[in-house]
Parts: C-alpha cells; sequence; structure tokens
C-alpha cells in the first residue's frame, strides 16, 4: 500500500484525514468510541422512507420485488451488535449473517472496544441473543468477522456484485440506528468510486475505501450493517457518512445525524477480506512501498520528500523502487482511474489484491512518465 501517516486531529471533536471536504466520521458505535455510521434521518428532505418493522418480519406478504417484502425476507438476517470493552467503551452496530456455520459480516470500528477482553452479544430480529467472538479484523478496510457460539437455523443473507451497481439503482439499508434496531431505509446508488478515509479522530490509523455513496438514511447504529439492492442481495457494508462541520446549515454546533451522503464498503472488496480473516484471522492489504501525503485534495499523491521515523519515504526493494519512482514524484493516476490525493491513491490500491499489476502515471520535475507496478503484500494491521 501507500504509507500513510496516522491522521491528526482536527478541528472540534478531532476527526479524520478525510478525501471530502466536510468531516466523514465512521459510523455507528452509539457511545464514545467516536465513530458515526452512514445514513438520512427519516423525516429528511429528498424522498427517503423508513419502514418500521414490528411484529414478525416473516409475517409479511408483499408483492415480490417489493420493499416490504424485501425487507421481510432479510430482517431475520440482520442482528444488533452490542460490544462492551473492559475499559468501559462500548455500543451498538449492526452486522449480518454470513454463512450458516455463524460467521457475522461487520464494520471494525463496531466490535473493536471488545476485541481484547470484552463482552460481544448478538440480537436477531425475533429477540434470539448470542454471545459472539472476534474471528479477525481489518482496520485499514474497517472489515471484521465475529463468530456465534452455538448457533442454529441461521440463513445468509445472498451477496451481490457491486461491480455491477450502477448510479441510480434502488438501495435498502437495514440496521440498528440510535439503538433503533430492524429499521428499513430506502434510497438509491448516488455516486460509485467515492475515496473516503474515516477514522476516529484520536490518532489512530485511518480505514479507506472506494465507496459506494448512498441517500438510504443511515445513522449511529446502522454501521455493519447490509446495503440490499431491489432483489435484496447485499451489495455493500455501510460503514460512514458526510457530517456538516461546525457552522454548517446557518448556526449551532453541526449536524450529528446523516444529511443523505452515506458510503459504504463494496461487497466484492468486504467478501475478499471477509474470507480471509476466516481463513487466517488476519487481513491482508497490496502496497507499493511509498509514504504519501494526506492532503485532502491536490493535483495527485505526492511521494514523501524523506520518511518518517522507520518507514522511508520508498520501500527498499519495495514495488515502487523496483518501478523506478523517487521521494517527491507526483502518482496522478492508477491505470485508468485519476489520482487526486493520497487517501484517493490508497482507497485505489486496496480494491486490488498483491500480485496485481497496475499503471501508474506520475510526473517528476514537470515531465509526464508511466511506471508498472506489481503490487505486494503486507500482512496484518501493524
Amino acid at each position: 500500500m501507500a504509507d500513510a501517516p496516522p491522521p491528526k486531529s482536527k478541528g472540534r471533536g478531532g476527526l479524520i484525514a478525510a478525501v471530502l471536504v466536510a468531516a466523514l466520521v465512521a459510523g455507528g458505535v452509539g457511545s464514545g468510541i467516536g465513530f458515526w455510521a452512514a445514513n438520512r434521518e427519516a423525516n429528511s428532505p429528498g424522498g427517503s422512507t423508513t419502514i418500521s418493522a414490528a411484529g414478525n418480519p416473516q409475517d409479511f406478504k408483499r408483492e415480490p420485488g417489493s420493499v416490504a417484502q424485501v425487507a421481510g425476507k432479510a430482517l431475520p438476517s440482520v442482528v444488533t451488535i452490542d460490544a462492551q470493552g473492559g475499559n468501559g467503551e462500548g455500543g451498538t452496530g449492526t452486522g449480518f449473517v454470513y454463512d450458516k456455520q455463524g460467521h457475522i459480516l461487520t464494520n471494525n470500528h463496531v466490535v473493536a472496544s471488545a476485541a481484547d477482553g470484552g463482552d460481544l452479544s448478538v440480537t436477531f430480529s425475533n429477540g434470539k441473543k448470542y454471545a459472539a467472538e472476534v474471528v479477525g479484523r481489518a482496520q485499514g478496510y474497517d472489515v471484521a468477522v465475529i463468530k456465534l457460539k452455538n448457533p442454529e437455523n441461521l440463513a445468509p443473507l445472498p451477496l451481490g456484485d457491486s461491480d455491477k451497481v450502477v448510479v441510480g439503482d434502488a438501495t435498502i439499508a437495514i440496521g440498528a440506528p440510535f439503538g433503533l434496531s430492524n429499521t428499513v431505509t430506502t434510497g438509491i446508488i448516488s455516486a460509485k468510486d467515492r475515496p473516503v478515509a474515516s477514522g476516529d479522530g484520536q490518532g489512530s490509523k485511518a480505514s479507506y475505501m472506494s465507496a459506494l455513496q448512498t441517500d438510504a438514511s443511515i445513522n449511529p447504529g446502522n454501521s455493519g450493517g447490509p446495503l440490499l439492492d431491489s432483489r435484496g442481495a447485499v451489495i455493500g457494508i455501510n460503514s460512514a457518512i458526510q457530517s456538516v462541520p461546525s457552522g454548517g446549515f446557518g448556526s449551532g454546533s453541526g449536524q450529528s445525524g446523516s444529511i443523505g451522503l452515506g458510503f459504504a464498503i463494496p461487497i466484492n472488496q468486504a467478501k475478499s477480506v471477509a474470507q480471509q480473516l476466516i481463513k487466517t484471522g488476519k487481513p491482508v492489504y497490496p502496497m507499493i512501498g511509498a509514504t504519501v501525503g494526506m492532503e485532502q485534495k491536490g493535483n495527485g499523491a505526492r511521494i514523501a520528500d524523506q520518511g518518517t521515523g522507520n518507514t522511508p519515504a520508498i520501500s527498499p526493494n519495495g514495488p515502487a523502487a523496483a518501478a523506478g519512482l523517487k521521494p517527491g514524484d507526483v502518482i496522478t493516476k492508477f491505470d485508468d482511474r485519476v489520482i487526486d490525493s493520497g487517501p484517493t491513491l490508497i482507497s485505489e490500491i486496496w480494491t486490488h489484491k498483491p500480485g496485481d499489476k497496475v499503471t501508474l502515471t506520475y510526473t517528476r520535475g514537470g515531465k509526464e512518465s508511466t511506471t508498472e507496478v506489481t503490487l505486494q503484500a503486507r500482512e496484518g494491521d501493524g
């Protein structure tokens, strides 16, 4: 990967290195972890609809393909996760059944507080509750897999193909915004391949995604929940929202709920990460072996002029060095994708796998050149 320095606290609340202008806060753990989930309030403008899922979802009898029919079928496979850490931190988030063996897919930041000696519990829409344990976490991808203890009669949600999603496709989100379990909201895909960097604002490493953008209402507590297409297949994991900075929309301290700009990890990437976590318990990241600046916007991703601490600007014998890249080079394209910042570059790298060959376009001394890079593997979040 392009090695990124930890994001610095920024403004009130200590926000993240974000690609977008306003603050992006990663989603959904309800108390003090500092993460927020992707969504918009039920009564916000723009036509988003909130469906209250009362009673037994299996009692729904609606037209095939209707929101009610899709929601009724999916709800029994969506869970509310309660994570409590040994230091008193914790909160609630969402997840969904990944397989019949009891694996649940969710966001890393939903379960991080309980990963080391904490308590995890999972509650289904019918009220049935299970204890759970963390199988593996990928902080950089913001993906985690947990496993239920003694599960029974599980129905995994079908997985879609996020590469085939187009702008305008209908979306359905299910989660527990503000602790309101089994909440269903609707919207559309409003953009694709949106580079997003999000974090806890406390100096830890950020998570990066080339996200699906949706206007379906998602709020704190929705994190880790499924973003479904109109057939009920999972196309993404809801993970972050755009929040209004202090002073936005007139006066006050800023809006902490959703404003209709939510971001989901594409399921194709999340599935690949989940398979790795189930297999080994550790994430694997593709990397180019170069440290780039984390400026929010610019004319490319600039490789650092010199390293910091034990991290060199260009890793000796790494992919970037082998491709002839040097400190101070500015990467402007990754294959055909225009790169405008360090976070955009990292987001794009992480949609690939170690061993992939990619073409980088870069400028040096005002001259544009291209070079081929073979992505290298890095194991773990260290």
